[in-house]
């Protein structure tokens, strides 16, 4: 294995620690990978966060064929969906964040840009949030969706489901994850204050 590969997932698994110990996730939940060439590296599938060690990753193609490890995540095709679409994005991090799950069950107009940028850090470090129509969770439904709503955003919300973010390496997935987290907290807050335009004009 190559000295990148080992940095990048001692980088993995102290995300995946520290989002497990903020509450992002839970039990079982989310799943985590970064691309090296055409390989990636994912969480493997019934992983925990808060336990998560590079002994617990697999090494899968661009066509999802396992090459090592243990069985890989049953979300791996979001993820290569994502390196496809994005071919400058190196990481890709998929949490049960309690806002982003509040949020994404929220009628909204705007798919494309689902959470409101009341401060200026969202636009920043992540840009646009798409969002995902229902599909249950590891379903080919939820994978066909998810391709079919790909476009320029880095990071979107699955509706009822939870947050997907990619990134150009791990910490910058990691940020931007954590700034889309915090924004849906943000609005969410406001919209039960009684804040009724939901994104900000001006």
């Amino acid at each position: 294995m190559s000295g990148l590969a080992e940095e990048w997932k001692k980088q993995a698994v102290w995300c995946a620690h520290t989002l497990f110990v903020l509450g992002k996730t839970s039990g079982s939940s989310g799943n985590i990978s970064f691309r090296i060439g055409e390989n990636v590296y994912i969480s493997a599938g019934g992983t925990c966060f808060g336990t998560l060690s590079e002994d617990d990753f697999s090494v899968v193609t661009m066509q999802n064929i396992c090459l090592a490890g243990k069985k890989p995540s049953k979300e791996s095709p979001m993820h290569l969906a994502f390196y496809k679409a994005h071919p400058d994005m190196q990481a890709v991090i998929h949490t049960h964040g309690t806002y982003a799950v509040l949020w994404s069950c929220v009628p909204m107009a705007e798919k494309n840009n689902c959470i409101p940028a009341y401060t200026p850090y969202l636009n920043m470090k992540l840009g646009t949030v798409g969002l995902i129509p229902y599909a249950p969770p590891g379903s080919e439904m939820l994978f066909q969706e998810f391709e079919s709503h790909l476009g320029g955003s880095k990071g979107y919300l699955l509706k009822q489901h939870g947050a997907i973010v990619a990134g150009k390496n791990i910490m910058d997935a990691f940020y931007g994850l954590e700034e889309l987290e915090e924004s849906a907290k943000i609005a969410w807050e406001l919209m039960r204050a009684g804040l009724k335009d939901t994104h900000v004009t001006a």
